[in-house]
């Protein structure tokens, strides 16, 4: 074990000196932060009023919209025709976001237009389109039929039908805080694939070279695997621990002084908390990052022992490059089948499939940061100690097999690499 630890701070030493460890460190998390900085951005610039001109020269409307408006839409009418030409370019129209056209056959062909600046989001159009037909609905009500205005609102007045889990009828959990969960496991995996890639290559790079056959002549196979999985690991924690420390200040930073006037609840109008705002609360009310980041540890770990001996072995067999790189890609599919796994998880958290990938150990990882995330049933905690110890037994299974790959694949050069050779390598003790 001692040459192994002599091997890891060697491996250690040589990323840690190296230019793209650096900008790693320094530009990824600022990667992060300036996506995160654009998300609150874009969500507290997206356009929260809109004032639309209800052109109804027929005056069918009777310059009304129904009684429940949306507050983040003001209607005015016009009784006079507006030329298209004339709302785009005339001043007087200027203030105005968007023209809907009413016609005196609309209540025939039930057809009209809405002409915009700019296209408005979809939750907008879905709700103009709405009041729109609504009090179309109440107009043809009013001249067909004996019923009033207000009885005619009490038939349509929509159900508000609200989808709550028996065990979180406050709702105080969600698909938001799901996504934060899979956010974790995507930075996982990413980092799980960059340092097993170094992995690979430095297997690889140390096998071309022969350097291989002088550190043998010192140090046992297994020992050397082991001295190059940790030695990376140890570098990729020091680069996580690192990107925790920059992201962290970095929305310490944006909380204190660019959003704080946004955060301020005072400064919402009551009752219509925004999608920007359900953001910045989940990012710093909502989240544990305490609890998020212990099990982030622990099931990085875990999981980059896992994979790195698959990467391990992977370079100690390949006869050249080019071998490595098509064995590499069902790596890569796995890894990908993964991250599809986290999303199934986030959409189907109670699915019997997503307990069988949160024990699977090849998805463990990303499944579980998803299911820690929104929360578990009472009762169900267990499963996430029982995941990890899976994952962990797995590992260490792993690493064990890898180790005779890697002591019997290490040696053999020049070689077509097959998957019988594998098998037989396996075999040989």
């Amino acid at each position: 074990m001692r040459n192994s630890w002599i091997i890891a701070l060697r491996e250690l030493k040589e990323r840690m000196s190296s230019r793209s460890f650096v900008l790693m460190a320094i530009l990824g998390p600022l990667v992060v932060l300036t996506f995160t900085y654009l998300v609150f951005q874009f969500g507290g610039n997206e356009q929260q009023k809109w004032h639309v001109l209800v052109v109804d020269p027929a005056n069918v409307m009777e310059q009304k919209i129904r009684a429940q408006e949306d507050p983040n839409i003001e209607y005015s009418f016009a009784t006079n025709y507006v030329e298209i030409e004339q709302f785009a370019q005339d001043k007087r129209f200027a203030p105005f976001d968007a023209m809907v056209e009413i016609n005196e056959k609309i209540l025939s062909n039930k057809a009209c237009f809405l002409f915009y600046r700019e296209k408005p989001s979809f939750n907008m159009s879905i709700n103009v389109r709405y009041q729109v037909e609504r009090r179309l609905e109440e107009v043809l009500a009013k001249e067909f039929t004996k019923l009033s205005v207000s009885d005619f609102r009490k038939i349509k007045q929509p159900l508000n039908l609200a989808f709550r889990n028996v065990y979180d009828p406050k709702d105080e959990t969600g698909d938001l805080s799901g996504w934060v969960g899979l956010f974790f496991g995507t930075v996982i995996f990413i980092f799980i694939f960059l340092f097993g890639m170094t992995i690979l290559r430095s297997v690889s790079r140390e096998k071309t070279n022969r350097v291989v056959e002088i550190l043998l002549a010192t140090v046992k196979p297994r020992s050397l695997m082991l001295g190059k999985i940790l030695g990376i690991g140890l570098s990729a924690f020091i680069q996580v621990f690192l990107w925790i420390l920059i992201i962290g200040f970095g929305l310490y930073f944006m909380r204190e002084t660019v959003f704080v006037d946004i955060y301020d609840a005072s400064n919402q109008i009551e009752g219509q908390m925004s999608d920007y705002n359900q953001f910045v609360e989940l990012v710093f009310d909502r989240v544990n990052f305490g609890v998020m980041l212990f099990y982030f540890g622990l099931f990085f770990t875990f999981g980059y022992l896992f994979y790195g001996a698959f990467f391990a072995a992977l370079g100690a067999t390949s006869g050249s490059e080019s071998d490595g790189q098509q064995f590499l890609i069902p790596l890569i599919l796995i890894l990908c089948f993964a991250l599809y796994a986290g999303y199934f998880a986030l959409e189907n958290p109670d699915s019997n499939w997503t307990t069988f990938l949160l024990y699977f150990p090849f998805t463990a990882p990303v499944v579980a940061m998803v299911k820690l995330s929104i929360g578990f049933v009472e009762g169900n905690s267990y499963q996430l100690f029982v995941s990890m110890i899976m994952l962990l037994l797995s590992a260490v299974g792993v690493i064990a097999i890898a180790a005779r790959l890697f002591k019997n694949g290490l040696l053999q050069f020049g070689h077509t690499l097959r998957f019988r050779d594998l098998i037989r390598w396996l075999k040989t003790k």
